[in-house]
């Protein structure tokens, strides 16, 4: 995700207190990361961790960017 190495304490915190979506991706050539969080976790919690992210509706996310882009042409404008 970010085009370097980082460490695992990263992965861990960087969402506060919600590991990185993609740490399963990441790690689990370097050592048993499912067994890892297996022991450290709940099972609802590594279900959730394992399942995708949900994605906010296409419709919304359309009228956000129109929305934006509105007002960054009324900006440019003077309005």
């Amino acid at each position: 995700m970010l085009g370097d190495e980082v460490g695992f304490t990263y992965c861990r915190t960087q969402e506060g207190a919600r590991l990185c979506g993609r740490i399963l991706d990441c790690w689990w050539q370097t050592f048993d990361i499912c067994g890892f969080l297996k022991q450290h976790l709940t099972e609802a919690e590594f279900t959730a961790l394992a399942a995708p992210a949900p994605r906010p509706p296409k419709l919304a996310t359309l009228a956000e960017l129109i929305a934006q882009a509105k007002a960054r042409v009324a900006k440019e404008k003077g309005e």
